[in-house]
């Protein structure tokens, strides 16, 4: 059997830690373990030898460490390889000579620009693109431009991303969308219902609708939107999975609207609990104001469960309206309470959840697999 070519992962988290980029990961370079020789240098601790290839993990500590110790380890595996790929941007990668791809799965810029409270928490990525700031600002999205116009490729998850990073600059010739997918195991056994009344049945919930959000409870998922929405419908119950930096705020809305014994806070629960509460709801409302591509949509539809997403981001690459869901424009409010009530019409449900699995074969994983590995060997 001829040498497998040398493929160094730079990521800045991994399993199993949470969010899109680890758990893409931890999924994806076992199926390429076939084809390259895989070495991985992340942020983070714990245990490194759970994994079918070598995983060096770097402590978090002060920046300067943290960097120093990052660029210590990865320049010998720089060397080494024939491609590096990256998922962080302003990683410690200096020296070697290989081609470098990127995976791009969002904005760094907006994001740290939040984060740093350096812009409003509600500003627009589509208008954060077009808009001058503060020259601290406007410092990270030139640096973030740079990065990108340097690599050799870009892999993106929509087309709405790929126009994004041609508007930093990248010739569009060097952007490859490679759709999102789920692994064939996302669903455990043990978690699948027979029914959605199986489902309401094992998680004690009421025969009443029900729509399900699971998120991050950020301002840009747009759960306050919901809930001021849920004032106008009535009946209608809202389950909130998930927890971040919102919780208190958000309770503290339902509860100001007479709506806390309609909206229930779940927490974080983990990935066979998300899977029976999809089954349970009648929707999953996902009205966020920025998806590259929503691993929850996909979720949602894989369980049959039918969608309400806003028009934003990668969302109208998986809905199509009135099809296997309902889009609805971002921020709107009454039209989103317009879209709740409509979604509650005899027969509506039925209809949208008849068609769950339409457009579908566009996220497998095995097409997911494929493509990234044809982009990758063609950088090598």
């Amino acid at each position: 059997m001829a040498e497998r070519p040398h493929l160094f992962v730079a990521a800045g988290i991994f399993h199993p830690e949470s969010g899109g980029p680890a758990t893409y990961l931890h999924e994806l370079l076992p199926a390429l373990l076939d084809q390259w020789d895989i070495r991985l240098v992340t942020y983070g601790a714990g245990d490194t030898s759970a994994y079918p290839y070598p995983v060096t993990r770097i402590p978090r500590r002060a920046l300067p460490l943290r960097l120093l110790h990052y660029g210590v380890a990865a320049f010998p595996l720089l060397r080494w390889a024939d491609l590096v790929y990256i998922h962080t941007l302003d990683l410690p990668l200096l020296g070697g000579k290989a081609r470098r791809v990127v995976k791009m799965v969002g904005d760094q810029a907006w994001e740290r620009a939040i984060r740093k409270g350096w812009i409003p928490p509600t500003e627009d990525i589509d208008t954060f693109q077009t808009t001058a700031y503060s020259s601290v600002v406007m410092a990270q999205k030139a640096a973030r431009a740079r990065q990108m116009q340097a690599m050799d490729a870009v892999i993106v998850p929509s087309h709405y991303l790929k126009r994004m990073v041609a508007g930093w600059g990248v010739d569009e010739r060097k952007i490859h969308v490679v759709y999102n997918a789920l692994p064939p195991h996302t669903t455990q056994p043990d978690a699948v219902a027979t029914s959605q009344q199986d489902a309401r049945a094992r998680l004690n919930l009421p025969d009443a609708p029900t729509l399900l959000t699971v998120a991050r409870l950020t301002h840009w998922k747009g759960i306050d939107h919901i809930i001021a929405a849920l004032q106008q419908i009535p009946d209608v119950r809202l389950l909130v999975a998930g927890d971040g930096e919102l919780l208190a705020a958000l309770k503290a809305q339902a509860a100001a609207a007479n709506l806390a014994g309609r909206v229930t806070f779940l927490g974080k629960i983990s990935r066979a609990q998300v899977a029976l509460y999809m089954q349970a709801a009648d929707y999953l409302v996902l009205y966020s104001g920025y998806e590259g591509l929503s691993h929850t949509l996909l979720e949602s539809l894989l369980a049959g469960t039918p969608v309400i997403a806003s028009d934003k981001g990668g969302n109208p690459e998986v809905v199509q309206h009135g099809v296997n869901g309902l889009l609805v424009p971002y921020v709107n409010v009454p039209a989103l309470a317009q879209t709740l009530r409509d979604a509650f019409q005899p027969g509506r449900r039925e209809q949208l959840a008849a068609n769950a699995a339409v457009g579908m074969e566009r996220f497998r994983f095995e097409s997911m697999v494929a493509q990234t590995s044809a982009v990758l060997n063609q950088y090598r």
